[in-house]
């Protein structure tokens, strides 16, 4: 049997995702896994063939059936995924899903095949492809039913693929060209599933050596992800939306660190074909305040308490003397150097394809005032932080005041040269501003005069520095005639009245600017140069901060308007990519965090301000 060759790539839309926190799979519409970093979220890729269809290996599951619509949906209130084909000649259905359970702390991968209707022939390709497909590998048969494949790079990965066939003919296996492939047939009702794990010592007595492995975990795991579900406190319009997006944000939170990445994936583009391919498996630190602020708002505490002990645990560093990274790995470590996959193509010719990320060491002085303002959330709304956090987080405002004025390279990580950026001044107020609050608050002993005439420069500087009258908006950076979307945010960190008339007419320069029906660019970087090459889509983030800032300002209809609008550029399954490009499509890292935060800040905003309005 000839090993099969994707022959094009998919849209980045047409995945889904499953995973167990501690790392996910996207799964194709085609029954195709293309993508999976194993076993951890920032591991190698084992499945690669998104951003390289010959090199990057995949892990197949699809029925052959002539002209077959596919469809694909969750099962309800769960991140358990069904692929399903339909055709005359038959209905084929795949199950996906990654068991969350407290057996083995291994992590399993389940797919399973299903005749609905008629007779069908399947067919399984499971072909990885180690080390970000650099590496070369073994296979050893142990049985008709189990497969070992030996990474013999660096990585060192080992995994085991199971059979449990349920069919009369079984599931006759054909290695080739480093991959275990099969066809088979199934009448209806009848079901093959393929369990993939890693194989190690640590858990010799591996639960998926039992028939039933595949039906209980596939109970367990439904039970597990209804009963988080149902712990949210959310109750008004846009339910749907709402559980899809609280459900994705679990999905990329790291279990054992209590941290969330930006993204599972690295390498897809902001522009087809264009350089700007970046590595968001790690965690920032401007994350920190939206995913705080989303999680306790959902009733999430627990989460809550395990991201901000990610984050404290971070703050002792300075006790260290280091400086904060405005990102670092799932597990706390500094050192994110980049570097290029160059033997893979990348996304439909997107390349270079990079891993790690060379944004980790640049000064950007909004993380201050995220991570004050997560800090202040969290002692407001969870648990009252510790002495030793309030005496780290002392010399981290102390230096904020000291060094608020620096040029640097801002929210969006330009790499063409340090600016004075407005964002970067209205957090460093934030910052300054939430120290004072949680002194003030908890009568915890700081230098209230020194920190206050701090603030104070700071605000001035913001109206004295940044505003121009002649345009009526606030400029991107001092001495620009550029807007930035980042200053959306202004009034939902509090800095600026939602309705203050300044901010009104600022409101109408970005609307005329960088506001394309109800999607919004960041800026346009042919009038703000960022030191890259090519353009991007409109960022979803700030579709949603849009919303919400005409929410805050009363206009509430036209704001319910952009945001229902905004819901319709989701993908099938509700997920939304980092951007979208000029006909809709999605673009960048798949699914962003940041856009489902957004997504949920603007909905509990608009929500209440609708109140009980139809």
């Amino acid at each position: 049997m000839p090993l099969p060759i994707q022959e094009d790539y998919q849209p980045i839309a047409n995945y889904g995702v499953v995973g167990d926190l501690n790392t996910v799979a996207l799964v194709g519409m085609d029954g195709s896994i293309d993508f999976m970093c194993f076993p951890r979220f920032d591991s190698p890729t084992i499945f690669a063939s998104l951003l390289d269809r010959k090199k990057g290996g995949r892990f197949l599951v699809a029925p052959l059936l002539n002209d077959a619509n596919h469809k694909q949906i969750y099962l309800p209130e769960s991140n358990i995924l069904l692929t399903r084909f339909l055709s005359h000649d038959g209905v084929g259905e795949v199950s996906d899903f990654m068991p969350i359970t407290e057996t083995c702390p291994k992590n399993d991968l389940v797919r399973r095949a299903k005749c609905v209707r008629g007779e069908i022939v399947f067919r399984m390709v499971f072909a990885p492809r180690f080390d970000y497909a650099r590496a070369d590998h073994e296979i050893r048969q142990i049985s008709d039913s189990e497969f070992h494949f030996l990474s013999r790079g660096p990585d060192r990965t080992a995994l085991r693929l199971r059979i449990f066939s349920g069919c009369e003919d079984g599931v006759p296996i054909t290695l080739k060209e480093g991959a275990a492939c099969a066809e088979f047939r199934l009448c209806a009702g009848e079901n093959v599933a393929f369990v993939m794990e890693a194989l190690g010592d640590e858990c010799a007595d591996s639960p998926s050596t039992s028939e039933d492995f595949v039906s209980s975990s596939f109970k367990q795991t439904v039970n597990y992800w209804r009963s988080w579900l149902s712990r949210m406190k959310y109750s008004g319009r846009w339910h749907d939306m709402m559980e899809r997006s609280a459900l994705t944000l679990k999905l990329l939170v790291s279990e054992p660190h209590g941290s969330i990445v930006a993204a599972p994936t690295f390498g897809l583009p902001e522009e087809i074909g264009g350089s700007r391919n970046w590595d968001y498996r790690y965690t920032w630190i401007r994350d920190a305040s939206f995913t705080l602020y989303a999680l306790i708002r959902l009733g999430y505490t627990k989460e809550a308490e395990n991201f901000m002990g990610w984050m404290e645990a971070r703050c002792r560093e300075l006790a260290d003397g280091r400086s904060l990274n405005i990102m670092y790995g799932i597990d706390g470590r500094h050192d994110l150097k980049e570097e290029d996959l160059s033997h893979l193509e990348g996304y439909r010719g997107s390349r270079p394809v990079r891993v790690g990320n060379g944004a980790y060491d640049q000064l950007q002085l909004d993380i201050y005032g995220e991570l004050m303002d997560s800090v202040y959330m969290y002692d407001k709304f969870a648990e009252p932080i510790s002495y030793d956090l309030w005496m780290n987080l002392r010399k981290l405002i102390d230096w904020v005041c000291e060094n608020y004025d620096q040029p640097d390279e801002g929210i969006w990580e330009v790499r063409g040269g340090r600016q004075k950026f407005l964002f970067s001044r209205v957090m460093c107020w934030v910052a300054v501003d939430r120290g004072i609050r949680l002194a003030l608050k908890r009568s915890l002993p700081a230098p209230m005069d020194r920190w206050m005439k701090a603030r104070d420069r700071m605000y001035f500087d913001v109206f004295e520095k940044f505003w121009n009258p002649q345009v009526g908006a606030f400029m991107q950076f001092e001495g620009s005639d550029a807007l930035d979307a980042a200053s959306l945010l202004m009034p939902l960190i509090k800095f600026i009245s939602p309705k203050d008339p300044r901010w009104l007419s600022h409101m109408k320069a970005v609307e005329k600017q960088l506001v394309d029906d109800s999607l919004v660019y960041r800026y346009h970087n042919l009038h703000s140069p960022d030191g890259l090459h090519g353009t991007e889509g409109t960022f979803s983030m700030c579709s949603f901060w849009f919303v919400e800032c005409l929410s805050r300002a009363g206009d509430v209809e036209k704001a319910r308007f952009y945001f229902e609008k905004m819901q319709g550029y989701a993908n099938h399954l509700g997920l939304y990519a980092e951007e979208l490009g000029r006909s809709g499509e999605h673009l960048g890292n798949f699914p962003q965090a940041f856009t489902h935060l957004g997504l949920i800040s603007a909905a509990f905003d608009l929500d209440r301000r609708l109140g009980n309005k139809g």
